[in-house]
């Protein structure tokens, strides 16, 4: 896939097929964020002063960084034939800090800690990521899928290729890669933009029940069904269907969907004849759906396509972005001027995020709510797995619970986990079960039975009407706050509004 880019690099001799770039994770003024310096691939000696280099998007205006508090004196990286980096601070006053640690004398870093991303603060008032990429800076045309770093420009360039046809996509990655985000986009390139796009958490339907969920089923072909159902195919006809978390279809049902992806064609519960669907399937899973039981032909069906979303460790020199989107948003919805802590900006940007974006969507929110309210919070303040971490039996140690999709961690026994872990680990996650059980270390079936057996946890089919609508109506019809007051899980919340038309 890598000669697909459009400005994709090729190799200049040994130690120097990559090329070093410096992308501005944060700006006293927040439209620098994102701009960026791409070192020639002959340059060795790159020096960063308040004057050179100079920064900018693909094509606009080229910029120095220009801030008062950066010395004149330059800062200088020097990058070594097996791709280390020597940073040497400059003569002068002016704090340097390489992840956190501030800088005195030279430090050279291998190129493995640079394939990381190092988070570079200057002067207190600028943050770098100094990082390698594999593409020339070209404009990113997504307004919800952030990036100006290879690996999210390389995404952009798959959802264009694919959008073109009506292959079937696969979207691989973990939970809070933005998966759905990329699914909306291949819809909204495709030609059937125009037509709807149904999404359906494929872990939210009951193994009995969903063959007439996604196929619908004529009236009376199962006890319980008073009227005909047309089903998700039906409704999605003419547009996408998006299944995501397909690694939790019921089994009984993957052949179903291979016969709709081999035939075009599919039959209703109860129903004599065949309808032929008019649906282009795409599907989601943060699971190795080759090490599972998963139907391996209707797994070689899905993978006509496959896109692999970048977690957000990944593509550190993209955390500023995503914190300036995140930002205007809250300003919209507060209609305040919103400011964050220079600390705290840096420590998100050091941060791996387990979570991805989503992830740091919550702690963003939670640190909004913190300032409005005068506070000046850190990083360990409104990370979710504080609170899960002291919410664990103690002879646990943390790092074995919350290694989460990483899988480094042992699997931890039901009987070891008491109910406020349980509790906190869905708040902690915004009430989805698949993200709640990678962080306590347990398999989603063993979620699904913890949950069922919870005395707080509800179903969300049993909580009444109007108390349904009045914290819709008390949180602005944000699900996972929703969820998390109602405590339900979020996918089935979603499922059971959409279902009786308290939620588009």
């Amino acid at each position: 896939m890598e000669s697909t880019l459009t400005s994709a690099l090729s190799a200049n001799g040994p130690g120097l097929a990559r090329l070093l770039a410096l992308t501005v994770l944060w700006h006293p003024d927040r439209s620098r964020v994102g701009e960026q310096f791409v070192v020639a691939p002959s340059t060795l000696l790159v020096t960063l002063n308040r004057y050179a280099p100079m920064f900018a998007r693909p094509g606009g205006s080229l910029l120095p960084l220009g801030e008062r508090s950066i010395t004149r004196d330059a800062l200088q990286l020097q990058r070594g034939i097996d791709d280390s980096l020597r940073f040497s601070p400059p003569d002068s006053r002016m704090s340097v800090e390489l992840d956190g640690v501030p800088l005195s004398a030279p430090v050279v870093l291998p190129a493995a800690r640079v394939e990381a991303g190092v988070v570079m603060a200057l002067g207190g008032t600028v943050l770098l990521c100094v990082h390698w990429t594999d593409s020339l800076p070209r404009l990113n045309p997504s307004a919800t899928l952030l990036g100006a770093g290879s690996a999210m420009l390389r995404v952009q360039e798959l959802i264009r290729q694919v959008a073109a046809t009506e292959l079937p996509v696969l979207l691989l990655g973990e939970t809070g890669t933005g998966k759905e985000l990329a699914a909306r986009a291949i819809h909204l390139a495709s030609r059937r933009h125009g037509g709807p796009l149904v999404a359906v958490n494929m872990a939210t339907l009951s193994e009995s029940l969903a063959p007439a969920d996604l196929f619908g089923a004529q009236r009376g072909a199962y006890t319980g069904a008073q009227q005909a159902r047309p089903g998700l195919f039906a409704e999605a006809a003419g547009g996408t269907l998006f299944l995501d978390e397909i690694a939790n279809t019921a089994v009984t049902v993957q052949p179903m969907l291979l016969r709709v992806l081999e035939s075009g064609e599919y039959r209703q519960l109860g129903a004599v004849g065949t309808v032929r669907t008019d649906v282009r399937l795409i599907a989601a899973t943060d699971a190795d759906l080759g090490a599972t039981d998963f139907n391996q032909p209707l797994l070689r069906r899905l993978e006509a396509f496959v896109i692999a979303m970048p977690p957000l460790r990944r593509r550190r020199e993209d955390i500023g972005l995503l914190i300036v989107h995140l930002m205007k948003e809250q300003e919209r919805t507060a209609n305040v001027p919103l400011t964050l802590p220079f600390a705290l900006v840096s420590a998100l940007c050091r941060y791996d995020w387990p979570g991805n974006v989503r992830q740091l969507g919550h702690v963003l929110r939670r640190a909004f709510l913190a300032v409005q309210s005068g506070q000046a919070p850190s990083l360990a303040e409104l990370l979710p797995s504080a609170a899960l971490s002291a919410s664990l039996p103690s002879h646990l140690p943390p790092s074995s619970s919350m290694l989460g999709a990483e899988g480094g961690g042992r699997r931890i026994k039901l009987a070891e986990l008491d109910q406020n872990a349980v509790l906190a680990a869905m708040d902690a996650h915004g009430w989805r079960i698949s993200a709640a059980a990678g962080a306590l270390g347990v398999s989603r079936p063993s979620m699904y039975k913890l949950l069922e057996n919870h005395p707080l946890v509800r179903v969300a089919a049993a909580i009444p009407e109007a108390e349904l609508r009045n914290t819709l109506a008390s949180h602005g019809a944000d699900l996972a706050r929703c969820a998390a007051v109602l405590k339900t899980p979020s996918e089935a919340l979603r499922r059971h509004l959409r279902e009786h038309g308290m939620l588009a």
